[in-house]
C-alpha cells in the first residue's frame, strides 16, 4: 500500500482571513535567546533564538490552509524535491493559496510574529509564503515504523549510544540545514495524537544539540533559522506530518539582511524567485540611498561639515550589498534542480555590514557523534 494524500477538490472558497475568527494566540511558555544557546548576542539581528511551541491559529484557519495547499494545483504544479527534503509545495500564493497569504500579510499576524521575534518583521518575499514541508506514509508503514524504532530505543539505550545514531536522527524530514531567511515561523497542519518524536534539534554554540518540542496543530514555533544550524526530527505513529514555513525579514531597511538563496535556489522557479529577491533588495537600497541623501542635506543646510568617513563607510557598505545580491543570484544553467550543497552552514556572520567578511566554516562533524555526545551528558 502506497501513501498519498487525500487532494481537496478545487471548489471556490472564500479568502478572506478574519482575525477575530482566525486567530487563537496564547504566548509561548518561553523564549530562549542567542545566549541561552550559546551563541554571541550579536549573532543574529535580534536576541531571540527560537520559542517554545505557541498557539497560533484556530482550527478552522488551519482547515483552510489544507484545503488550499492540498489542493491538485498546488500538488500538481507547485511540488519540489531536493537532497534535505523529499517532498516540498512552494510558490503556490497567492494564486493558488488567498487565505494562507492574507493570513502572512495581515498586521495582527505580522504583529504577533514581531513580537515574539523581538524585532519588527515582513514576509520575506510572496514566494516564500506558506512553504510547505510534507512527509506521508500508509498505516502499514507506520505501525513498521514504530516496531523499528523501538528496538533501536531499546538497543542504544543498552550501549549508550555507542551502536550508532538515535533512530530519530536516521531519517530526518528535513536534513541539518540554516535557512535562508533570517526568521521562520513553523506551523504544523497536521493532527499530532499519538506522535512520537518531530522535535526541531538545534546546534548550540558549544557544539550540543538542543530539541525543541513539535508543535500541535494550530500551533506554531519561531525560530530565527539563518543563524542556527537545525534539523526537523523523524515524527512516528502518524500517518501524516505537514507543517508550513513562512519566512521573514527586517521591516527596517537600515537593518543589515543576511538572506541567502543557497537553500531555495534548486527548489524554486528561478524567475520568481530572482525577481522577487532583486525587487525587495533594490527597495531596501533605494530607501537607504533616501535617507543618507537628506541626511547629507541636512548637514548642508545646518552649514555643517561632511561626514567624509561617514559616506564612504555607507558607499562601502552598499558595495557590499549589491555584491552580495549578485552572488546570490546564479546563472539558470548553474543552478542543479533539487542539489543543495553544505555551503550554508557556519559558525558565524557578520555583524556590522551585509558582507563585510566571509562566514567562518565550521569542519563537518557528523551529526550522530554530536547528538550521541550531548545524550551523554545530560545523563550525567
Amino acid at each position: 500500500m502506497s501513501p498519498s494524500f487525500s487532494v481537496t477538490p478545487t471548489q471556490p472558497v472564500p479568502d478572506i482571513f478574519d482575525p477575530k475568527r482566525h486567530i487563537d494566540f496564547s504566548p509561548p511558555s518561553k523564549i530562549y535567546t542567542m545566549r541561552d544557546i550559546r551563541l554571541p548576542e550579536n549573532t543574529g539581528v535580534s536576541p531571540m533564538a527560537v520559542s517554545e511551541p505557541f498557539q497560533l491559529f484556530t482550527p478552522e484557519a488551519i482547515r483552510r490552509m489544507r484545503t488550499e495547499i492540498l489542493s491538485k494545483d498546488v500538488l500538481n504544479k507547485c511540488q519540489y524535491s531536493s537532497n534535505l527534503s523529499k517532498s516540498q509545495l512552494r510558490g503556490f500564493a497567492p494564486e493558488y493559496a488567498p487565505f494562507v497569504y492574507n493570513t502572512w500579510k495581515n498586521p495582527e499576524t505580522l504583529a504577533i510574529v514581531s513580537k515574539i521575534a523581538g524585532i519588527d518583521l515582513v514576509p520575506e518575499m510572496d514566494f516564500e509564503i506558506g512553504h510547505i514541508n510534507l512527509s506521508v506514509k500508509s498505516e502499514e508503514q507506520k505501525e513498521e515504523e514504530l516496531a523499528a524504532s523501538s528496538r533501536e530505543r531499546r538497543l542504544i539505550e543498552a550501549d549508550e549510544g555507542i551502536a550508532g545514531c538515535p533512530w530519530e536522527d536516521d531519517k530526518p524530514i528535513v536534513d541539518w540545514h540554516t535557512d535562508s531567511y533570517p526568521f521562520v515561523c513553523v506551523t504544523m497542519l497536521s493532527d499530532c495524537t499519538g506522535m512520537i518524536g518531530g522535535e526541531t534539534a538545534l546546534r548550540t554554540g558549544n557544539g550540543d544539540i538542543m530539541k525543541v518540542r513539535g508543535p500541535q496543530m494550530g500551533c506554531s514555533v519561531i525560530l530565527q533559522g539563518r543563524y542556527i544550524e537545525h534539523q526537523a526530527l523523524r515524527a512516528l505513529g502518524t500517518t501524516e506530518r505537514i507543517t508550513m514555513v513562512t519566512s521573514f525579514r527586517p521591516r527596517d531597511p537600515t537593518v543589515r539582511d543576511d538572506t541567502v538563496l543557497t537553500t531555495v535556489r534548486p527548489i524554486s522557479n528561478l524567475s520568481q524567485l530572482y525577481f522577487q529577491f532583486g525587487e525587495y533588495r533594490l527597495e531596501i537600497l533605494q530607501e537607504r540611498i533616501r535617507l543618507q541623501l537628506e541626511k547629507m542635506q541636512e548637514t548642508m543646510l545646518a552649514e555643517k561639515k561632511l561626514d567624509t568617513a561617514a559616506l564612504k563607510a555607507f558607499l562601502t557598505e552598499q558595495v557590499n550589498f549589491l555584491a552580495h545580491m549578485n552572488k546570490e543570484i546564479v546563472n539558470d544553467d548553474q543552478v542543479i534542480k533539487g542539489c543543495i550543497d553544505d555551503s550554508h552552514l557556519f559558525m558565524n556572520l557578520p555583524s556590522k555590514h551585509d558582507i563585510a567578511k566571509p562566514p567562518v566554516k565550521r569542519k563537518r562533524v557528523s551529526s550522530c557523534t554530536r547528538i550521541v555526545r550531548s545524550n551523554r551528558s545530560h545523563r550525567r
